[in-house]
């Protein structure tokens, strides 16, 4: 597995991955200024795709993927992916649409254990009243994502 660091608006992110695909995407919650002076072959499109992402020039990811995780937890990182960009949909929705309302708890964990941190766009879940409720990243960086996915626009007042 390679590893490259990297600055984003949110702090130093981390990707790993190989050929089979990236495997983590994830932030860190240290304050580094190591970031990769050299990025690996396997890892460029990943980071190059973070880097449009977060200048507003990218709205979905073509990279290949290999995240780890169980078969249910495949299954629900697979349908977050169908979620659109600038779009959120509550816990429940998810649950429903993978065919098992008294699976919200489960559903929910599997978000929490995402390896994929934007690329399987687990920040659009949010509470069936509009909450934002649990993200692994922290609220402040769930909140920012989603601005950064559907900013407001300021309306002219003349």
């Amino acid at each position: 597995m390679e590893t490259a660091y990297i600055n984003s608006p949110l702090g130093i992110t981390k990707i790993t991955g190989d050929e089979s695909g990236i495997a983590v995407i994830s932030v860190l919650d240290v304050d580094s200024n190591e970031v990769s002076v050299e990025i690996p072959d396997v890892l460029k499109k990943a980071v190059s795709q973070l880097e449009e992402y977060f200048e507003g020039k990218r709205t979905d990811f073509d990279l290949k993927l290999n995240p780890q995780g169980t078969e249910f937890q495949q299954k629900v990182w697979k349908a977050l992916l169908e979620i659109p960009y600038g779009k959120t949909i509550s816990y429940m929705d998810q649950t429903k649409k993978l065919g098992d309302i008294k699976a919200i708890r489960a559903v929910a964990s599997a978000n929490g254990k995402n390896p994929l941190w934007i690329v399987i766009p687990c920040h659009r879940v949010i509470g069936t009243n509009g909450s934002l409720t649990g993200y692994a990243g922290g609220l402040s960086r769930k909140k920012w994502l989603l601005e950064h996915e559907n900013p407001t626009k300021q309306q002219s007042l003349f």
